[in-house]
C-alpha cells in the first residue's frame, strides 16, 4: 500500500511548492489526483506506457476503456494528434479551456495504453487553475480518468478520492468541490458528421451552434443497454457512476413521477428495505421515505449536475438499500445527468406515464 499525501491547495492561486510536489510525482511515473472543473481526475504522464498502466491498476479499470489526455496549450495537441482539423480549431476557440473533449487521430507518440488500444486520442484543456498549473509544472500532458474506483460515482471532492483511492495513489491535491459535477462532453471529430460519444459539461445544443450538424451516438441517449463493439470514449461500455445501493429511475412527466415514486417507495418499505429518494426541489416535500434528497430545481440544470455524484455517495453513507430517482428532461445539461443516472442504474427504469 502506498502512502497517499493530501495537499490542500488554493483553488484560485495554487501554492507553487505544493504543485511541484505533485508534478514531481507525475514526472517520476506516479499517480496524482487533482481537481478539474468537472470532477477530480487521476493523473499520470500520458506519454509513459508504464505510468498510464498504473492508472488502470489503481482504479481497477478495464483495459479497453480509453483515457482522456489533459493539456495546457494548443502546442501539446499538435504533438498528440496527427493533425488538428479546422472544425477542431473552431471548437477550441469557443470552448477551451473547458469541459469539452475532442477525439482526434493519435500521433505515434501516444502509447496505446492511453488510447485504450485505439488509433485515436481524446484530448481536452481543463479550465481549473490547479489542473492547468499541474500540467504546466509537470511539463508533460497528463492522462486522467476520474479519480474513483471503476464503476463508482465520480468524485467531486478530495474526500471522495480518499475514500476510493487512499493508499493506492501518491498525491491528492485538495482544492475543494468541483463546479460542473459531471464529466466533459466527448466529441469524435474523426467521423463525419462529428458525433457526441458522451454528453457532459458542454451541452450538445451549444456544439451545434458552432459546427452545424452533429450527431448523438446511440449510447449517449440510450435508455436501455446497447451493445458496443469498440469503446471510443470513456463512459460508453462499462458500468459507471453506480452507488452501492440498488438504483431505480422513474421517468415521465413530474405529475406522473411523484405518485409512482411514492408507490414504489411504499412497496419497498413494506419489504423492510431502507429507501432513499433522489428528488428535485419541486417534488421533495411530496415524499415520505427513510432518506429524501434533492438534486436542485428542474429549472437549474447546472445545480442538478453539480449535485448528482455527491448525493449518490451520500446515499451510500446513509446505507440505504435502494435509491429511487426522478428522471429529468434530457435537454442541455439534463442529457448528461440522465446519461449518468441511467448507466448508474444499469438501465433499471420505470415509465410513469
Amino acid at each position: 500500500m502506498r502512502q497517499t499525501v493530501i495537499l490542500r491547495v488554493n483553488p484560485e492561486e495554487p501554492e507553487i511548492d505544493k504543485i511541484r510536489v505533485a508534478a514531481d510525482a507525475i514526472r517520476r511515473g506516479g499517480l496524482v489526483a487533482f481537481p478539474t472543473e468537472t470532477v477530480y481526475g487521476l493523473g499520470a504522464d500520458a506519454l509513459s506506457q508504464k505510468a498510464v498502466a498504473q492508472i488502470y491498476t489503481a482504479k481497477k479499470r478495464p483495459l479497453d476503456n480509453p483515457i482522456i489526455v489533459h493539456v495546457a496549450s494548443r502546442e501539446e495537441v499538435c504533438k498528440l494528434s496527427e493533425s488538428i482539423p479546422e472544425r477542431a480549431n473552431r471548437l477550441i476557440d469557443n470552448f477551451w479551456p473547458g469541459p469539452l473533449t475532442l477525439v482526434l487521430k493519435a500521433s505515434k507518440t501516444v502509447p496505446r495504453a492511453t488510447t485504450g488500444g485505439l488509433d485515436t486520442v481524446a484530448i481536452r484543456m481543463p479550465s481549473h487553475t490547479v489542473a492547468l498549473a499541474l500540467i504546466r509544472e509537470s511539463k508533460v500532458p497528463i492522462a486522467a480518468p476520474s479519480a474513483n474506483l471503476s464503476g463508482r460515482p465520480s468524485p467531486t471532492t478530495a474526500e471522495h478520492v480518499r475514500q476510493d483511492l487512499g493508499g493506492r495513489i501518491d498525491v491528492i491535491l485538495d482544492a475543494g468541490p468541483t463546479m460542473v459535477g459531471v464529466e466533459s462532453t466527448v466529441l469524435d471529430l474523426t467521423v463525419d458528421p462529428p458525433q457526441v460519444l458522451r454528453p457532459g459539461g458542454v451541452p450538445y445544443e451549444e456544439l451545434g451552434k458552432i459546427l452545424g450538424r452533429i450527431e448523438l451516438h446511440p449510447v449517449a441517449i440510450a435508455d436501455r443497454r446497447i451493445s458496443v463493439a469498440q469503446v471510443r470514449s470513456p463512459g460508453m461500455k462499462h458500468r459507471h457512476y453506480a452507488p452501492r445501493a440498488q438504483l431505480m429511475i422513474v421517468e415521465g412527466s413530474l405529475e406522473a413521477i411523484i405518485p409512482k415514486v411514492q408507490e414504489l417507495t411504499t412497496r419497498f418499505l413494506k419489504k423492510g428495505k431502507k429507501v432513499g429518494i433522489l428528488a428535485t426541489d419541486e417534488s421533495e416535500s411530496h415524499y415520505s421515505a427513510d432518506v429524501v434528497k434533492s438534486l436542485g430545481s428542474r429549472n437549474d440544470l447546472a445545480t442538478t449536475a453539480r449535485n448528482l455524484f455527491r448525493l449518490l455517495r451520500e446515499f451510500d453513507t446513509e446505507k440505504v438499500d435502494i435509491i429511487i430517482a426522478e428522471g429529468i428532461a434530457t435537454e442541455g445539461l439534463g442529457l448528461a445527468v440522465m446519461n449518468r443516472l441511467r448507466k448508474a442504474s444499469s438501465f433499471n427504469t420505470v415509465r410513469a406515464d
